[in-house]
Formats: C-alpha cells, sequence, structure tokens
C-alpha cells in the first residue's frame, strides 16, 4: 500500500531474516513458508486489488458504479465485451483514462468464433463492408426469432457480434493489425473523465476495448485500493471467461467481491459453484471475499425466490459475515437522483436523456424508472403511514415517475438507497479498505511467522541448553565422554540390528533395485541356457550313451533316449543356476558391506573401538552360509527336472499328442537312423516339458526359497552382533581412554563455538522480531506480536 507506518519500512528484510534463519536449520528446512511470502507480499504491496467477479447480467459494473457513485462502467444486459477494467486513485484534477484496443487479429478471433456459435459461414475479412451488412442482418433476424437481444444465449450472442462488428466499424483507424494499441484521453480529445467513460460505455466501443484503467478520485480508492471488472464467468467467448479465472488465481489478486445471481435466478449455477471453488485455492485471497447477492429486489415481488434466497445463505454462507443484499440498479440511480430537481424532470432531462428518445418522438421508459415505479407500488419495503404513493394507470410510467418524486421528495430517494442495500455494503467495504484492512493483512503475516518463530525459539533453546549441559574441563568431558560409552554401544548396536531388517525387508518386498536387476539376470541366463541345451542337444550322443549303458543290446527305446535328455538337461540347468546363485549372493553383500561402511553407526564404531567390532567377518562368514544354502536348494531343485511334469501324459494335452507322434516316427525302425531321424520332434517334446518347469522355478518358487534363506540366516545377525558390540565395552573404554584427551579439547572449544553461534542467531532473530513486533504495535495488534527469546529463557 502507498504508506506503511515508519516502523513498518524495514519489514521485508526483517521477515526474510526470519526465513533465512529457519533455513540454516537443517531440522527446520521442510517447514513451508509459502504462505509467509504470500502474506509479507500483501502486506507491503503498494495496491490492494480487489476483483469483482461473477456471470455475465449478475450486475458486476453496475455495483461498481453504485458503490463509487459515478456511471463509470458500461452496463447492459447480457455479455457484451471481454474487457477487463481497472479502476485506480487520482487527485480530483489528474483524473484520466487509458484505453486499450483489441488487434484486429483477435477481434476477428472473436467473430469466428460467434459466427460458428450461430451457424454462420466462417468469417474471412471483417473488412469488407458487404459482409459486416450480412452478418448485421443474420443477427437482427436472430434477436427478433429469439423475441428479444436478452432473451436467450443465442440472442445475447447475435447482439454481441453486432456490437464487436460496429465497434470495429467505428474505431478501424485506430485498431491495429496485431498489436493491441493504447491511448491516452487526450488523443480522443476528451477534457475530463466524464467523457472519456461516456465514449468507453458505450457498447460498440466497449466490445472492441481489451482493457479500460480509469484513473479517479474516491476516498475509497486511497492507500493503493484498485478495483478490477471482470467479464462474465459464462461468457460465450471462452477467452473471456478465462480472463476472470486467471485474475481471480493471479498472486496480485489481494480480495474478491463475488457477484451472485441467485436473488432473480433462485439457484447457485455451476459456473458459480467454480468459481467460489477456484477462488478458494488462492492463498492470497484467504477469507478477503464479500459475497453480493445483486437484483435482491426480484426476491420483493415473488415469495419463492425470496425463501430459496434465504435458503441458501442460511446453508452455504452461514460461516461468514460479509454476505450482502443489493439491488445495483437502485442503489447507483437512487445516488444520482440526489443531483437532480423537478426541473430536470428528475433525470429524465439529464441523466437518461438518450435513452428516452423514442424513433417516433414519444418517450421511452427507462429501464430504472419502471423498477422505480414497481418499487413504489408492489415492493412491500415503503411504509403507507410515511409514503402515501399511487401509480396511475391513466397516466405514463415517465409521468408517474416525476409526480411521485415531485410529492414525496429526499425521503423517498434516501429510503429507496437505503432499501438497495448499496450504503450498508459500501460502508462495510469503506471500513474494512479504511479501518480493518491493512491491520488483517499485518495480523495474517504475524499469525503465519508465529509457527516459524515458535518453532526457531524452542531450536535455539534446546540447541543452547544441550551445549550448555556439557562439561568445560577436559577431565569432566572425559568422564562425561566416558559415562555415554555403553549408550553409544548400545546405539550401535541398534543401529546395526535396525539398518540389517530394513535391507532384508526391502529384499522381500522387491523394493531392492540393485537385488532385482541381479535376479532378473539370473532369471534371463536360465532361459538362455534352456534354449541353448535344446537348440544344440544331439539324439545321436543320447542314443550311444543308452546302448553303451546296454552292450548286450543292438538298439535302444525312445524312453532311454528321453531319459538320458532328461538327465543332461537337469544337471546343465542345475550349473546355470548354482552359477547364478552365487554371483547374486555375491553381489548382494558386497553391496551391504559398501552401505555398512558408508553408515554413520560404521564409522562411531570405529571412533569408539579403532575397529569394525567383527562386522564384515561375521557378514562374510553368513555369506558362506547362505551361498551354501542356496547352492543345496539349487540342486534339490533342478533335480526334480528330472522327473516328467504330471501333465506330460495327461490326454488331450499337446504333449502327449507329440509323444505318439514322436513314437510313431521312430518306431518305423529298430536302427538309430529312425530315432535321429526325429531329432526335431524329440527337442519339441522336451521343451514342452522344460519349459514351464524352469518357469515355475525362476517365476515363483526359487525366488521364495532365496527370500526365505537371507531372511532366516541374515536377521539373526543383528541381534548377535549388536550383543557383540556391547560385550566390547571393556576394550572401547581403554582406547577411548587413549584419545580422549585431544578429542574433549576439541569438543569443548567446539562445543564454545557453537554456542557462540546460537547466541548470535538468537540476537539476530531477536532483533528481527522486535522490528517485526514494533510494526504490529503500530498497528495496534498487541495481541499477536512474535515471541523474542529472553536471557533468562536460555
Amino acid at each position: 500500500m502507498s504508506n506503511l507506518a515508519p516502523q513498518c519500512q524495514q519489514l521485508q528484510p526483517q521477515v526474510e531474516t526470519i526465513l533465512q534463519l529457519l533455513h540454516q536449520e537443517a531440522a527446520l528446512r521442510s517447514q513451508d513458508i509459502t504462505s509467509v511470502q504470500v502474506s509479507l507480499d500483501k502486506a507491503i504491496s503498494p495496491k490492494f486489488e480487489i476483483v469483482f467477479a461473477g456471470a455475465f447480467s449478475a450486475g458486476k459494473s453496475m455495483l461498481i458504479n453504485a458503490l463509487l457513485e459515478r456511471e463509470l462502467l458500461y452496463s447492459a444486459e447480457g455479455h457484451a465485451t471481454g474487457t477487463e477494467c481497472k479502476i485506480e486513485y487520482a487527485p480530483i484534477d489528474s483524473e484520466r483514462v487509458v484505453l486499450t484496443f483489441l488487434s484486429e487479429r483477435e477481434i476477428q478471433e472473436q467473430a469466428v468464433f460467434l459466427c460458428q456459435h450461430l451457424g454462420f459461414n466462417t468469417v474471412e475479412n471483417i473488412n469488407k463492408q458487404d459482409v459486416i451488412d450480412l452478418l448485421h442482418q443474420g443477427c437482427q433476424a436472430i434477436i427478433q426469432q429469439e423475441g428479444g437481444e436478452s432473451k436467450s444465449e443465442r440472442a445475447k450472442q447475435a447482439k454481441a457480434l453486432i456490437l464487436l462488428l460496429e465497434g470495429y466499424v467505428a474505431n478501424r483507424e485506430r485498431i491495429h493489425g496485431f498489436n493491441n494499441a493504447t491511448y491516452s484521453m487526450e488523443q480522443f480529445n476528451f477534457t475530463n473523465l466524464k467523457e472519456a467513460a461516456g465514449y468507453a460505455r458505450r457498447g460498440s466501443n466497449s466490445a472492441v476495448l481489451k482493457r479500460i484503467e480509469y484513473y479517479c478520485y474516491h476516498p475509497l480508492l486511497e492507500d493503493g485500493n484498485v478495483i478490477i471488472d471482470t467479464p462474465g464467468i459464462d461468457a460465450p467467448v471462452e477467452k473471456d471467461a478465462q480472463l476472470t479465472y486467471q485474475k481471480i488465481q493471479h498472486s496480485d489478486t489481494s480480495a474478491v467481491v463475488c457477484v451472485l445471481k441467485p436473488a432473480s435466478a433462485g439457484d447457485m449455477t455451476k459456473e458459480e459453484t467454480e468459481m467460489l471453488e477456484t477462488m478458494r485455492e488462492n492463498t492470497g485471497i484467504r477469507d478477503r471475499v464479500f459475497y453480493i447477492f445483486n437484483r435482491i429486489d426480484e426476491t420483493w415481488y415473488n415469495n419463492q425466490l425470496r425463501q430459496r434466497l434465504e435458503d441458501l445463505i442460511n446453508s452455504q454462507f452461514r460461516d461468514t459475515s460479509r454476505v450482502y443484499k443489493t439491488s445495483g440498479l437502485l442503489g447507483f440511480y437512487g445516488s444520482q437522483l440526489k443531483q437532480t430537481t423537478r426541473l430536470d424532470r428528475f433525470g429524465l432531462d439529464s441523466i437518461f436523456a438518450e435513452s428516452v428518445k423514442g424513433l417516433d418522438g414519444r418517450e421511452e421508459t427507462p429501464q430504472f424508472i419502471n423498477e422505480f415505479n414497481r418499487y413504489c407500488a408492489n415492493s412491500g419495503k415503503l411504509s403507507p403511514s410515511q409514503f402515501r404513493i399511487s401509480v396511475n394507470s391513466f397516466e405514463t410510467p415517465n409521468e408517474n415517475y416525476v409526480r411521485i418524486l415531485s410529492e414525496q421528495g429526499t425521503p423517498l430517494i434516501h429510503q429507496l438507497i437505503q432499501d438497495s442495500g448499496i450504503e450498508e455494503f459500501r460502508t462495510s467495504i469503506t471500513r474494512y479498505l479504511i479501518e480493518e484492512k491493512r491491520p488483517q493483512l499485518f495480523k495474517t503475516l504475524a499469525d503465519d511467522l508465529e509457527d516459524i518463530c515458535i518453532k526457531l525459539k524452542k531450536h535455539y533453546q534446546n540447541s543452547q541448553r544441550e551445549l550448555d549441559s556439557q562439561p568445560r574441563e577436559i577431565e569432566s568431558m572425559k568422564e562425561y565422554e566416558l559415562q555415554k560409552l555403553n549408550q553409544q554401544l548400545q546405539q550401535v548396536g541398534r543401529d546395526f540390528s535396525q539398518h540389517i531388517h530394513e535391507e532384508v525387508n526391502r529384499l522381500i518386498n522387491n523394493n531392492c533395485e540393485e537385488f532385482e536387476t541381479d535376479f532378473r539376470q539370473l532369471q534371463s541366463r536360465m532361459i538362455r541356457r534352456l534354449d541353448e541345451l535344446l537348440d544344440t542337444f544331439s539324439v545321436a550322443e543320447a542314443y550311444r550313451r543308452a546302448t553303451l549303458s546296454h552292450p548286450r543290446n543292438a538298439t535302444a527305446p525312445l524312453l532311454a533316449i528321453l531319459v538320458e535328455a532328461f538327465y543332461y538337461l537337469s544337471n546343465q540347468l542345475e550349473d546355470i543356476l548354482i552359477e547364478s546363485c552365487q554371483q547374486v549372493i555375491a553381489n548382494l553383500f558386497q553391496q551391504l558391506m559398501e552401505k555398512i561402511r558408508k553408515s554413520e553407526y560404521y564409522r562411531q564404531l570405529y571412533r569408539l573401538l579403532g575397529n569394525d567390532g567383527g562386522i564384515e567377518s561375521e557378514i562374510k562368514l553368513i555369506e558362506k552360509v547362505i551361498t551354501q544354502a542356496l547352492v543345496t536348494a539349487a540342486s534339490v531343485e533342478c533335480d526334480r527336472f528330472v522327473r516328467e511334469s504330471h501333465r506330460f501324459y495327461n490326454e488331450g494335452t499337446f504333449s502327449i499328442y507329440q509323444f505318439r507322434q514322436v513314437l510313431e516316427q521312430t518306431s518305423q525302425g529298430y536302427d538309430a537312423e529312425s530315432i535321429v531321424e526325429a531329432e526335431p520332434a524329440i527337442r519339441q517334446l522336451l521343451k514342452l516339458d522344460f519349459e514351464p518347469k524352469v518357469e515355475v522355478t525362476i517365476r515363483k518358487s526359487f525366488r521364495q526359497t532365496i527370500n526365505q534363506t537371507i531372511k532366516t540366516q541374515l536377521l539373526p545377525i543383528g541381534e548377535k552382533q549388536a550383543d557383540n558390540i556391547l560385550q566390547q565395552y571393556p576394550h572401547a573404554r581403554a582406547y577411548l581412554e587413549n584419545t580422549l584427551e585431544q578429542e574433549a579439547e576439541e569438543k569443548i572449544a567446539n562445543n564454545q563455538r557453537l554456542l557462540s553461534q546460537v547466541a548470535g542467531k538468537i540476537e539476530e532473530y531477536n532483533t528481527a522480531v522486535a522490528g517485526i513486533n514494533a510494526c504490529l504495535q503500530a498497528m495496534q495488534l498487541y495481541e499477536h506480536l512474535l515471541p523474542i527469546i529472553g536471557e533468562e529463557e536460555v
């Protein structure tokens, strides 16, 4: 904001000091500081952006006009433009308007989009007058079909296209092809804000403006307050709707005024619900939200609407006090009526001069006049004892309007403004912006900082207390360290045991990537070896070995060949499984030993004992035990391959069919040649039997064998070695006594250095907090002061 108190000028570096101190402590770095950074930015920002957001026709622009009691913004039934309007403070003699136009390309894109939705042919060039005339005729036809320009979504889109094209034609010389041209009001020869605002309010001009920046005088805009008016969240042009959502989510947005339609529509729309959810995700907004149910006058004439609105507020908005019911139309024009008299027919000849002009010389009735007469006749808001009003059917609406105001005068105008709810909303938001905004922003910052400060304070106190509790003399330090020796040995043992448990748990849960890689290598080697054995299996060699075993016989049966093959394949697979197991276990224990050597407890063990306490020798011993156990398990596993699978001879299986085919082929003769010729079929038969058995081994059974063997053999070593380490206390004491004097001297010096560092951090912390607290006190936030670390506390 524009003027920070003198006590708050150094707020940013003071808060950043606290955050830097937090980052210096490794134990506290996980603390999320996002909320502090956001609340700091809001507290020191020179601007406070208030975004008005809602659906089209919700009355956002009219509400802003009513709030400022000036007709600045374009306001019309239905969506007309995707313009973002910004209103900032300026001294009364420096009011101005800055206008930024859409580029021709952007206008072309909007025209194409609207044409597609309206069912027109794609517009290739909006510079052709005949194309513009044709589109204008088509839009007018749609509006007539729909019964009016605000009667349906399609009619509103047609009106939007008409305004877009009219605006383009009227401002063609100011619109650039690809860039957004910006102009000051002086470039339009406007002499004051009223003329410039009048130009921007015209629907066709507003349709081709990308952004309007008003700089005007109003107390509400002082202290950096900026009002942002946005397009409807349900705008027919998607890009316009996204502009509003982006603004709601933007870090610059500090507060949101949600202008909602249930007072006239009966329920929240899907887009309104989505807007509220999106808004809650912006940590820069927090609870700085005003909920406005505009067009409240609709509920005066409809009991069902009134009841539904009350039910909605009581159910979904009961936890907030910033709920307001307004009629922007009645409130704005009510405020304008205070400047009129009977001489100008209470604004008909001034405020409404343009809108009362009829084509046939007859006066039209402005929307406000109709709503004013309706308010006087049917709202039930006026006390009969105070206001005796009649709306006569024999008079025109304009005549009724002039007569009623002539009779009732200022009291009726004040009552109208009061019933519109605008005064209540203006009073509330003014009080917030002038009295509550700054303290609330600083309170939010203090609350976000408090958790960090408490943690820092406790951390410094604990560190100082821990360092102060340690001896400061060498002999005392030696005795202190020796007293801790038994606990340190116990802790080393526990850490080692826990490390072993964690490693085993990772392995059996398939979370050890190195082991998984090695085991996948074992699986691949088994599969490749089986393929090699099947591809190179020689039936002639098997036949030779079978006849050699039976010298009396000159021939051998198929079953003898299969027997030789089963033994040969099983034994060869056993060799590769044993070799692979040995490699897997060797890699596992090599990696385990490397992790142990890198651990803190291992380093501590060398400090206390001068050696590893027998860990490495114990690990090597258990490696041999596990390796031997798995070699035996591999032999047993592969020995079972010698037996055919129980499904091998099942009826109806391909294997029994293949077996019969081979048997039929080999039974054609009694010499070796008939069997050798069947070699491909015999290999296929062996493949049918061995592949499933090997698959079960490497995918299911043998991994469980490895896991169980490692678990049962390796886990006990943790407890055993922890006890062995503790038993070496005498050796540890003798070893430590030899090195402790120098270590004690270094530790005392280090403790003093650490104490000095902590004291320096405490001083830096206290200085920063004292500065922040001075700022909070200037805001009278005495209950939100941050904790100082006093000498008596440390």
